[in-house]
């Protein structure tokens, strides 16, 4: 009888399912959201500012300089990583982000962005709001899986406020770790789910930004029996565009390092080539979320398509390998977008909708091996439900990526280590 009244006691005192770490993903949401509210607002300002300098001549010395100063922040605040480092915490380190990276983050990334570079605020917001939730959890002492859930819900919380998909944005958090630790992480769902929510809440009250489609893509009339297949073709076609990106990502990492220099100079050197890319094809400077309204708003020939694409790709492998900071999702689905739109010049008989959202999926999905949130992110941001079509797109590209993935620490640690012997090894051979 006694025993029967333990047991029953907690639900006389709380009849529902939630507890009181309910309010604890609640207030993380609450930071994360005035953070990532906070951040875009500076940041949308600093783009508003920086567009008036149209000229040539005023891109090359902004670019440039902007890389210069925010390799200063980072050579003298501190090196705050990359989603690599994000990752590799969460999976190897007990899910601990610093918070004192924060700072050099905030900066550099600020000044990366606003100056036209091909990377966008999702990995930095990801990080900073990650690193809240490791603060949080360090506060209120918790441990073991308890402090890893925390950190992986302010890394949704960061992520959703940005993107608008809630669902996905805890997706988001839980398969950049590698497809198979969604299942290790599960537990960490529900907390990621319930922060994105309220990050997302908030966000929109701060910023002011409607929950509508942030990209207005051509209408999709209805699912015609060999879209399937046709889903599956462009997947395989984004899947081959990835595998071009991370060769291209791989070869400039080399390039960089064998410039022995400060991070500031290679950040400069970073700036000048985007900079001049900008000038040849100027939508593609920037990192894409804008631009692919643009891009989808007007009317491109074949060959224009072509060198887009090239360039664009050129310029986010810049912007990775040269130390600039931000994340490569938007610019991954402008990429994907313009593919979309090369393919419907050689179809033109086709779905351009379907072709366009299934290559956006597909790219992504390859590079990132993320291809169910990038299902449900996609729907969010392009307002396009029929989600089964890009489903097959998204699988496609996401099982005809390459083993070794752009994202190192996404491998276990024994092939981590392996391929950076590999790496290391390479440069000295030749």
């Amino acid at each position: 009888m006694r025993l029967r009244n333990q047991i029953n006691a907690p639900l006389r005192m709380n009849p529902f399912v939630f507890s009181k770490a309910f309010f604890l993903w609640v207030l993380l949401g609450i930071i994360g959201g005035v953070v990532a509210g906070l951040y875009w607002l500076v940041l949308d300002h600093l783009i508003d500012w920086v567009s008036f300098f149209q000229k040539p001549w005023e891109v090359v010395l902004i670019m440039t300089g902007g890389g210069l100063l925010a390799g200063l922040v980072i050579h003298f605040m501190g090196d705050p990583g990359e989603m690599e480092l994000v990752v590799n915490n969460i999976r190897f380190k007990g899910g601990r982000l610093e918070p004192k990276n924060n700072p050099s983050m905030i900066l550099s990334s600020l000044i990366c962005i606003s100056a036209g570079g091909n990377a966008g605020p999702e990995a930095p917001l990801v990080q900073i709001t990650g690193s809240l939730g490791s603060w949080l959890a360090k506060k209120l002492k918790l441990k073991g899986e308890e402090f890893r859930s925390m950190s992986i819900a302010g890394m949704a919380s960061g992520f959703t406020a940005l993107f608008g998909a809630p669902l996905g944005g805890s997706l988001f958090a839980l398969e950049i770790l590698h497809h198979k630790h969604v299942v290790e992480y599960y537990q960490a769902m529900i907390p990621a789910f319930v922060s994105s929510c309220t990050a997302y809440a908030v966000f929109v009250i701060v910023t002011r930004i409607g929950l509508g489609p942030s990209w207005e893509i051509p209408l999709y009339s209805g699912a015609n029996v060999y879209d399937f297949f046709f889903a599956i073709l462009y997947g395989a076609i984004g899947a081959g565009v990835g595998w071009i990106f991370i060769w291209g990502v791989r070869k400039m990492k080399l390039a960089f390092r064998k410039i022995k220099s400060p991070i500031y100079i290679k950040m400069a050197i970073g700036g000048l080539l985007m900079s001049l890319l900008a000038c040849w094809v100027p939508i593609t400077r920037y990192f894409g979320e804008e631009q692919i309204n643009r891009l989808l708003g007007s009317s491109f020939t074949l060959s224009l398509l072509l060198l887009i694409l090239f360039v664009k790709l050129l310029s986010v492998a810049l912007t990775v390998t040269s130390g600039w900071r931000g994340g490569f999702i938007i610019p991954l689905f402008f990429s994907g977008a313009t593919l979309g739109l090369i393919l419907h010049q050689l179809m033109p008989g086709e779905s351009l909708s379907l072709m366009v959202v299934c290559c956006m999926a597909a790219v992504n999905a390859c590079v990132t091996r993320t291809p169910i949130s990038t299902i449900l992110l996609l729907g969010a941001l392009t307002g396009f439900h029929h989600f089964v079509p890009i489903m097959f797109a998204s699988l496609t590209a996401f099982f005809l990526s390459p083993k070794a993935p752009l994202i190192s620490s996404q491998l276990g640690r024994k092939m981590r280590e392996h391929e950076e012997r590999r790496e290391a090894i390479r440069p000295a051979a030749a």
